[in-house]
């Protein structure tokens, strides 16, 4: 059964591993991109709902992961695939789920699942195949910790530093310093196809141990938790900033350069999770069909540029769903941020051209010393 912190009750079949799982339960409304939904580490101790009715079709492979192992606490789908089929396919979904211990349940009402949390927003849940009393899992549930306040980036991140090259037949243009917050494998090798020899390191790097790389310009990544509890990102932001290296950020990357120019942040409803939310460029009148996943968001003035520490700033993007702040952009400086991924992995490719201005940027830029 599942079992949500409200005390409503979902009844179905075990899906993957046997067990019990607790973390707050969200939807994701993307058709496709399961296996990298999976394997993002944004989606740290949180259970996903799928509201595609059909999950599992093309099995798993090995290209397709965004890191090393599945990250989401557990998984809710309406309709698992029986047999896969796809050419890359080297298991089944179910297979990989149960060899990763990751709980999940099936249930016929994944769209009632859906417009509750719409209504009601995101909240603590707990999956479990062994308790057949709901109120002693619900009790459970409400003894778990909540997502606001949890510091995780450091959780998901990388330990130690390692680079990613160019491919074969592309020159090395520039050296970018990337700072995982919980950073998709796609992402650094979306800016190696640039030419950007793309040096990733731990969530806690310093803006010295940043610096200390000579890169042409810096990346702040995805990543998990909320973004009120990130001071050392925060200050490592300041500290580029007061460099003025150019400075990319994406997602929690977003958030964090929101707070470090002295903005809030703030717990959505239901959040952002899909590859459909449609957001609009406030210069170009332009609409792009992007892929997100974030559950908090930037609380930034959308009447025109405003002033922080580091000269004016201006929101750059916003959803055209509910008004959300998707980008902010330092007029001053040379930094921009959006609150989606333009890596597409999965996801339409309409913000590819953001990694595009970041090579430009950099390319503004007096060039690095070694």
């Amino acid at each position: 059964m599942l079992v949500l912190e409200d005390g409503r009750v979902f009844h179905g079949t075990s899906f993957g591993a046997p067990g019990e799982t607790f973390g707050e339960i969200v939807f994701n409304t993307g058709m496709t991109g399961y296996q990298e939904t999976l394997t993002d580490p944004s989606y740290h101790r949180q259970i996903v709902a799928m509201t595609a009715p059909h999950i599992g079709n093309t099995g798993v492979n090995d290209d397709d992961p965004e890191s090393g192992r599945i990250w989401v606490a557990g998984y809710v789908v309406r309709e698992p695939a029986r047999i896969p089929s796809n050419w890359r396919a080297k298991r089944t979904l179910d297979e990989e789920l149960r060899r990763q211990g990751v709980v999940g349940i099936a249930i016929a009402g994944t769209r009632a699942l859906t417009r509750h949390l719409r209504d009601r927003g995101a909240m603590r849940a707990a999956v479990s195949t062994t308790e057949t009393d709901p109120q002693a899992l619900l009790e459970r549930v409400l003894a778990s910790p909540p997502m606001a306040g949890a510091d995780l980036s450091a959780e998901v991140a990388t330990t130690e530093p390692y680079t990613v090259r160019p491919p074969e037949g592309v020159a090395t243009r520039f050296r970018v310093a990337a700072v995982d917050l919980g950073i998709k494998a796609m992402t650094p090798q979306r800016l190696a196809e640039r030419g950007c020899e793309v040096t990733v390191l731990p969530a806690a790097a310093t803006a010295e141990d940043i610096l200390a790389t000579g890169p042409d310009g810096v990346f702040f990544s995805n990543g998990p938790g909320d973004p009120a509890t990130a001071d050392g990102p925060v200050a490592a932001v300041r500290g580029v900033l007061d460099s003025r290296t150019p400075l990319f950020g994406i997602c929690f990357g977003n958030q964090i350069l929101g707070r470090a120019l002295g903005l809030g942040t703030y717990k959505l409803r239901f959040g952002h999770r899909g590859v459909n939310q449609p957001v609009r460029d406030v210069h170009t009148r332009r609409v792009h069909i992007t892929s997100h996943n974030h559950g908090f968001a930037v609380d930034a003035p959308l009447d025109g540029p405003f002033d922080t520490p580091y000269g004016r700033a201006e929101v750059s993007h916003v959803d055209l769903n509910d008004d959300v702040v998707e980008g902010l952009r330092l007029l001053d400086r040379p930094a921009f941020s959006v609150q989606y991924h333009p890596e597409a992995a999965a996801g339409p490719h309409d913000a590819a051209e953001l990694f595009d201005a970041f090579v430009d940027l950099m390319s503004a830029q007096p060039a690095s010393q070694p």
